[in-house]
């Protein structure tokens, strides 16, 4: 009697889950957000409609899903920002690593077509804070946190608001599209914040 193994079902789930995902990510990219359909991602993807609605709700949770499977570590380790002992290169490091995702025009419209949905659905924005926005802000928060037990960085600073003197004006300018993001002027909000929140 053979002893050949049925098919692996997880792994074809999974295999379906990422065409899927990659099928979102392309169409989003390409289309206009307003034409990308459920309909149209499983064509994409090689699957039938129903393979999504087992899975996610709508479109705005399968958008929501492919924006959130960028974040996803391989290894499966937690989210962490770089701690070389210099705070200003590190964040420097990210901020210019930030600016380049959003000034992606890929990500920029997944990004934008997530915002969207979020701003009018309270159940996802709950769903994008808990599984994406609060795991970012920590890991930050850490880094911060090292930065002020050497004296880095002012012992008492409110740690949410040297993130908001951080990252709104970026979120701003990109939302707006009132200037370009580069790397001075990822640069350059960090060296405001620094100044800002200094021993």
């Amino acid at each position: 009697m053979s002893k050949e193994k049925g098919p692996d079902h997880s792994r074809r789930k999974e295999r379906s889950r990422q065409a899927i995902l990659a099928a979102t990510r392309a169409l989003v990219a390409e289309e206009a957000y307003e034409r990308v359909t459920v309909e149209a991602i499983a064509a994409r993807a090689g699957v039938g409609k129903q393979t999504i609605y087992r899975r996610w709700p709508s479109k705005s949770a399968v958008v929501f899903a492919a924006l959130l499977a960028l974040s996803e570590d391989a290894d499966g380790q937690s989210v962490a920002l770089p701690d070389t002992g210099d705070l200003q290169a590190d964040l420097k490091f990210v901020m210019r690593a930030t600016v380049e995702e959003f000034a992606d025009p890929a990500f920029d419209r997944l990004i934008r077509a997530v915002n969207t949905e979020i701003a009018n659905d309270a159940a996802l924005a709950a769903e994008y804070r808990e599984k994406l926005a609060l795991p970012l802000e920590e890991a930050k928060k850490a880094r911060l946190r090292s930065a002020q037990e050497v004296g880095q960085l002012d012992a008492d600073a409110d740690l949410d608001l040297v993130l908001e003197v951080l990252y709104a004006p970026l979120f701003q300018r990109w939302l707006h599209r009132s200037a370009p993001l580069t790397a001075a002027y990822a640069d350059s909000l960090v060296d405001v914040t620094l100044r800002a929140f200094s021993p």
